[in-house]
């Protein structure tokens, strides 16, 4: 079942008083998240993430498409309709949007304020929420006296005040350091298994698809250059992502010798493939680059090998086994993105 529905999403800003200037930041997405999924749309600064990110819950209204969340179609809707829709969807951002002027459990229970919930009913749904988040011990506390990670478990919170089935994360973690990147993934990936929450989110960092995404595409200039589950794309040999995933940053050729980039995924990311061939085709096999790490979904690993030229047999062994092989490429944008990540 999908959750999210997108269909032909097209979104265009014009220069006011000049129709002949227009940026298209959104051109003809197609997209679709599955329920409890884990989805992430990685691309660099301008790529249109971010509108298309708005055009979900509609704050930015699309020239041409549908979008539909939980079934219902939010482009045909009024406006009071689409507040209520908009219940079902709940939304953190990159710089925590927290009114100072109130206390960790005041920012949470705004959400509830405007929607009229009796105040008893919200006092119990803010502390449920802050324990859920790690602040129990913070309800009284200003912003002011937080650090970022506990700033934006303060955001994470308000926006689960709803009980929405779809959070939307626009560029969450950004602002952080690693450490309390690493935390906030962990608790967003805790808060999709425990709570069934279906995330979609927009980030330029590698790092955040490699952690918690079980889906996800690459936007570049208001377009999907790739999309699906992250383990079907470890099978492409052509992936950006996979390719990004893993930054193979070695020659791509040796006097002598075959070069290629092998992928595995699952058991055979473990499995001791290159000292089988080695044994087996008694040949010394050189690992030029690579790496093996735990994924969302999967464990997963690449590597850029070089094996003796002239004999295709132990290449075509890995295949046997599950590998996947491709010749070494240049690096794309993405590798370089995910290297810096």
């Amino acid at each position: 079942m999908y959750v999210i529905e997108i269909a032909g999403l097209r979104k265009t800003y014009r220069a006011k008083g000049r129709r002949d200037r227009a940026v298209v930041a959104v051109d003809g997405v197609d997209l679709s998240v599955a329920e409890g999924d884990v989805f992430g749309v990685l691309g660099q600064s301008g790529a249109g993430k971010s509108t298309l990110l708005r055009c979900v819950n509609m704050l930015e209204r699309p020239d041409e498409g549908t979008v539909k969340v939980g079934g219902v179609d939010l482009t045909a809707l009024d406006r009071r309709g689409l507040r209520e829709a908009r219940h079902g969807i709940g939304m953190i951002h990159q710089h925590f949007a927290l009114l100072s002027s109130r206390t960790v459990a005041g920012n949470v229970a705004f959400a509830l304020e405007v929607t009229g919930v009796p105040r008893n009913e919200r006092r119990e749904r803010v502390a449920e929420l802050l324990e859920l988040v790690g602040l129990g011990g913070r309800a009284d506390a200003y912003p002011s006296q937080l650090s970022g990670g506990q700033k934006q478990r303060v955001g994470i919170a308000r926006a689960l005040a709803a009980r929405p089935k779809v959070l939307l994360s626009d560029e969450a973690t950004s602002a952080l350091d690693p450490e309390t990147t690493d935390s906030i993934l962990r608790l967003l990936l805790d808060l999709n298994q425990r709570l069934n929450l279906t995330i979609l989110l927009i980030t330029h960092e590698m790092n955040v698809v490699k952690r918690i995404c079980r889906s996800a595409a690459v936007m570049r200039d208001g377009r999907f250059v790739e999309s699906g589950a992250i383990t079907d794309l470890l099978d492409r040999p052509d992936s950006e992502l996979a390719r990004g995933l893993f930054p193979l940053d070695a020659p791509t050729s040796l006097d002598g010798h075959t070069v290629v980039d092998v992928t595995v995924s699952g058991d055979g990311a473990d499995a001791p493939l290159l000292a089988e061939v080695a044994r087996r085709f008694d040949i010394d096999v050189r690992i030029m680059a690579g790496s093996v790490e735990q994924l969302a979904a999967t464990r997963a690993g690449r590597f850029r090998l070089a094996v003796p030229a002239g004999d295709d047999a132990p290449l075509n062994y890995l295949s046997e086994r599950g590998a996947r092989i491709g010749r070494p490429t240049a690096p794309s944008p993405i590798e370089i993105q995910g290297a810096a990540s």
